[in-house]
């Protein structure tokens, strides 16, 4: 049998979303708290000016931290991507590189926070840097995690008081 891991990277790079960007899922560790992508400039991530795509850049950040997330913590929690931000320091115009990593900490604080007050919004972070290791743009993720039977709660009261408007 394949480790999840492994087919995991497989899925991402054929998935839609991440395949059209030009990005490329390099490696997934086992227990999924990190992953490498990869984004070259290339006939499918070049812009107007020559250097790599706006849009391209963030695409490739996009849903990295949210499936670790959903892969680390489990069926019993929910996990949405909530908000973004990219801070693009200078233009792409080789490779850029993506190291995405959740420490035990984070993990821990997202999961006991949820757990104490059912549901935790929080700030991840990543940058697109180049071989050099020079940073092309810093990506903020905004996280949100609940556990399973707040997250129920919450949209039940949600769909009940639109009911009423």
């Amino acid at each position: 049998m394949i480790p999840r891991h492994v087919y995991s990277r497989w899925l991402f790079n054929l998935w839609p979303c991440i395949w059209f960007t030009g990005a490329r899922v390099l490696s997934v560790s086992p227990d999924f708290k990190e992953l490498r992508v990869k984004l070259p400039l290339n006939l499918h991530t070049y812009n107007w000016v020559g250097t790599i795509f706006g849009g391209s850049i963030y695409a490739a950040a996009d849903p990295f931290f949210m499936v670790m997330l959903i892969e680390i913590l489990g069926k019993s929690y929910v996990v949405w991507d909530k908000g973004a931000s990219v801070r693009f320091r200078r233009p792409g115009k080789t490779t850029l590189y993506y190291d995405f990593k959740l420490t035990d900490e984070v993990i821990a604080t997202a999961r006991s926070k949820a757990d104490a007050e059912g549901e935790y919004t929080f700030d991840l972070y990543v940058n697109a840097i180049d071989e050099a290791g020079v940073v092309h743009a810093e990506i903020t993720k905004t996280m949100y995690v609940a556990t399973k039977e707040f997250y129920k709660k919450k949209i039940a009261a949600r769909a009940l008081e639109s009911g009423k408007n």
